[in-house]
């Protein structure tokens, strides 16, 4: 029992002496050793792809869709069809007008030809009648003359036949007369003048009559096609829009606080969660003027231009962007988790013998997992990492690399 007794007490005492001991021991910290590398600093954001050129067609008459023959993705030269929209009054005033034009050059051809065919053909009858009339009375006239002469007859007689054959001459001058008069210069003039008047109003009916067909203002591939066959359209409406996919812009949405980071020329990476896998390249084309607000964002729209040869990057797509902001090759760098910051500015916790000393430094590149270091550091040099205990400026430490 007393051997017991001691082995317990030794066993206490051996656990109050480990635990000075370890008490005070510096702990264990990780350090990182500043190397040489390449940085690239990389501005991570989002963005959306359009046609580097584009055009809208919209629509330019009222009334029902009647064909839509294009389809997203399909396409078309300058000029096709992109729909026909169906408006009756229009085919009704092309009839009415086209009616009128056949109408006013029938009354300009009969007036040119010397008046209605029907009121010629009255007066050339009665001038036919009048003159077998004035053939006879004259024949009748000069026979009761040779009478007369004879005493055969009276000259009241002949007298009498000799007026009716002026009677006659007469009537034949004023069918003549109104035979002439039937068409007037002006008449003619005012027949031309209603003829010019009804194709006019012809064309112009037919003009928008060729509103209701859609053609496309330039060649390229559809996209965004927003109407359907059987709908209302009114003047205005957006039909689809026809783009060139050869050449991409993409407007990248980036957060006030890092637009000065950007400069027109830096390299652009476009992903695309449609493509896994797939990038495109491209350049920062232009910086924003104005900043605007993107959900609980402020953002500048800075404009890049990509290649897309294959046509893969649709239109509209939302992409991931990531902009080469900066590179800096054979930089000094160390971890990011290492660089501590505080009122006085950048410093580390650099390594000295068996303790830890700050260093105020200057950064420059940054990457995802680095910061470049300008000044303060030299190579070789340690910089301590996160501890879970706190750590200050002369506090002895136990140096474990990683």
């Amino acid at each position: 029992m007393k051997k017991l007794l001691v082995l317990v007490l030794v066993a206490a005492v051996a656990a109050i002496a480990w635990g000075v001991f370890r008490r005070s021991q510096p702990p264990r910290v990780n350090f990182a050793r500043v190397t040489r590398q390449t940085l690239v600093s990389v501005l991570s954001t989002n963005g959306k792809a359009e046609p580097f050129e584009w055009r809208e067609a919209r629509v330019e008459t009222a009334g029902l869709v009647k064909e839509v023959p294009v389809r997203d993705g399909q396409t078309v030269a300058e000029g096709a069809t992109l729909a026909v929209i169906d408006d009756p009054s229009l085919e009704a005033e092309v009839r009415s007008t086209d009616a009128r034009v056949a109408e006013a050059s029938a009354n300009l051809a009969a007036l040119e030809a010397g008046g209605k065919p029907a009121e010629i053909a009255d007066i050339e009858n009665s001038l036919a009648r009048a003159r077998l009339d004035l053939e006879r009375e004259r024949r009748e006239r000069d026979s009761l003359q040779r009478l007369a002469e004879k005493h055969a007859a009276t000259a009241w007689e002949a007298a009498a036949a000799g007026e009716k054959a002026q009677q006659s001459e007469a009537e034949i001058a004023g069918l003549e007369k109104r035979r002439a008069s039937l068409v007037a210069g002006t008449d003619v003039d005012a027949a031309a003048a209603r003829l010019k008047d009804a194709v006019n109003a012809l064309a112009l009916a037919r003009q928008r009559a060729a509103r209701g067909v859609l053609r496309a203002p330039g060649g390229g591939v559809v996209y965004e096609t927003s109407i359907r066959p059987g709908a209302y359209v009114k003047p205005g409406d957006l039909l689809a829009k026809i783009g060139l996919m050869d050449r991409l812009r993409v407007r990248v949405f980036v957060d006030e606080p890092e637009l000065g980071r950007v400069a027109a020329g830096d390299e652009v990476l476009i992903a695309w969660d449609g493509l896994p896998g797939r990038n495109w390249r491209g350049k920062v084309e232009r910086k924003p003027v104005s900043i605007q607000a993107l959900g609980p964002r402020q953002v500048g729209e800075v404009v890049c231009a990509i290649e897309n040869p294959g046509r893969e990057l649709a239109a509209g797509a939302n992409v991931n962007a990531e902009i080469r902001t900066a590179a800096a090759g054979n930089a000094l760098a160390i971890p990011r988790e290492a660089l501590r910051r505080d009122a006085a500015g950048d410093y580390v916790l650099a390594l000295a013998g068996d303790h830890v000393e700050r260093r105020p430094i200057e950064t420059g590149v940054s990457s995802v997992a680095q910061v470049q270091v300008t000044k303060g550091l030299a190579d070789g040099d340690a910089v301590a990492l996160p501890t879970d205990n706190p750590l200050k400026a002369g506090d002895r430490v136990t140096a474990v690399a990683r």
